[in-house]
């Protein structure tokens, strides 16, 4: 490419040219003022360059043209610089009304003027939703590698087995039982036992999370097993052992026995056992979570610390009993399990439901990040497949979210019965038992939103 001569015409002083030299015979006085100026220049530098003598003449004409540009250029409209970058051949069609002022259409555009590039939005969601597929694709094959390395034996744990349970809709929201048993129910496993009975209400239609806490000790009528069928003579988790004998049906059992009661329709279960619930909680949290210990009184007296048994024996932990401090302090799955766990203050049972609400309230608060329910995805789905339930993933995708977001404001909770509200009498065994008033209880769940 030939290099531009210092001085020479501008790229748009020779388009300009060429076309006022094709469009001689059309053009107007302006316009030929203004073509004279630019042969004239155009013969000044080429004489220039060769080094040749200026005559007169060439100089007088350039002087003139020059002056005559001078006194035209305020009236001259500016170009746009797209304009000005038009192809020769575009530049070969006569124009009427040409603008004959060189000076002003080489004038560089302002910043400001020039035309923004427009974003292309629809390319970049397009490149943004491949991405989140390609993340929720990869979560989806962990979470699955995770149970399948359960269910196919490869790891040191069995799996759960799914109950058979008779889910009902209910009126506002879904209900989903909370069953927490002192070991994983699997295919060889008939004598698991509960101590933690809960119904769980989300998605109902005041956006809260409600828990109800149900005492285990509460004596009820269990159908084909009581005395009569007028009779509160069986404890409430004793529906959980009998339908465990019966081919794997605790959750079903405790299920119609809390809507024979309480009139509660249940659609869904979940059945953790001790070790999943340590492992979750290790999974979730591996800081720890933050919880802000208390007991009630020992023997009528204040303490600073208790000795809780041990469920788990593993690890550091591997003592019979765990000391637990009173007071803010961070605990791992094992602690947190028998901190939930301890009943023998002087509140007995009705403590014990009150740290297990604790301990459920603060769990779902401290997921900040709901993100966090999808990290580690395939140890999330070991502990799915170690957690006995009918819950489908899908339903805890389309759920869990909402669920976290609205745990972060609170959980309502209310006690079954609540704290003395009941008289002591005792089971067909002779076992002490709590007897309640069921109507008033329907009336109070139904009121709190479980129905």
């Amino acid at each position: 490419m030939t290099q531009r001569r210092d001085k020479d015409l501008t790229h748009h002083e020779e388009l300009r040219y060429d076309y006022l030299l094709r469009n001689l015979a059309y053009l107007n006085e302006r316009e030929q003022q203004e073509y004279k100026y630019l042969k004239a220049k155009k013969d000044y530098i080429e004489s220039a360059y060769r080094g040749e003598k200026i005559n007169s003449s060439q100089s007088e004409s350039v002087k003139a043209s020059s002056q005559l540009k001078q006194s035209q250029s305020s009236a001259l409209p500016s170009y746009p610089k797209q304009t000005l970058s038009r192809s020769k051949k575009r530049a070969q069609k006569p124009v009427q009304g040409a603008v004959s002022n060189p000076q002003k259409v080489q004038q560089s555009v302002p910043k400001s003027q020039k035309p923004k590039r427009k974003i292309r939005w629809k390319r970049i969601f397009k490149i943004l939703g491949v991405l989140l597929l390609l993340v929720f694709g990869g979560m989806i094959y962990a979470f699955f590698k995770g149970m399948n390395d359960v269910t196919s034996g490869k790891s040191n744990y069995s799996a759960a087995v799914t109950e058979t349970f008779n889910g009902v809709d209910a009126a506002d929201g879904t209900n989903i039982l909370i069953l927490g048993s002192d070991q994983r129910v699997t295919q060889d496993s008939t004598d698991a036992r509960t101590d933690t009975i809960m119904v769980m209400n989300m998605g109902g239609s005041d956006g809260k999370i409600k828990l109800a806490s149900f005492m285990r000790d509460t004596l009820v009528n269990i159908e084909g097993y009581s005395s009569d069928e007028y009779a509160y003579d069986l404890k409430l988790n004793t529906a959980f052992t009998f339908g465990e004998e019966n081919d794997h049906q605790g959750a079903e059992y405790i299920r119609q026995v809390l809507k024979n009661m309480y009139d509660i329709d249940i659609k869904y279960y979940v059945m953790i056992d001790f070790e999943t619930f340590a492992e979750a909680i290790d999974t979730l949290f591996p800081e720890g979570v933050e919880i802000d210990a208390q007991f009630n009184t020992v023997n009528g007296e204040v303490v600073t610390s208790v000795e809780a048994p041990n469920d788990i024996g593993f690890g550091e932990q591997s003592t019979p009993y765990q000391t637990i401090y009173v007071g803010n302090q961070r605990m791992n799955g094992q602690t947190l399990l028998n901190y939930a766990r301890f009943r023998s203050d002087d509140l007995a049972d009705a403590g014990r439901v009150q740290r297990q609400q604790q301990v459920i309230e603060t769990v779902i608060s401290q997921i900040k990040d709901p993100t966090k329910l999808f990290t580690g995805s395939a140890a999330i789905g070991k502990i799915y497949a170690m957690t006995s339930t009918n819950i489908s993933y899908s339903f805890l995708l389309s759920n869990g979210l909402s669920a976290v977001t609205s745990g972060q404001e609170g959980i309502e909770h209310i006690s079954v019965p609540e704290q003395g509200d009941w008289v002591d009498d005792y089971d067909m065994y002779g076992g002490m038992g709590l007897l309640v008033d069921f109507e008033q209880y329907k009336q109070k769940l139904a009121e709190f939103g479980l129905r």
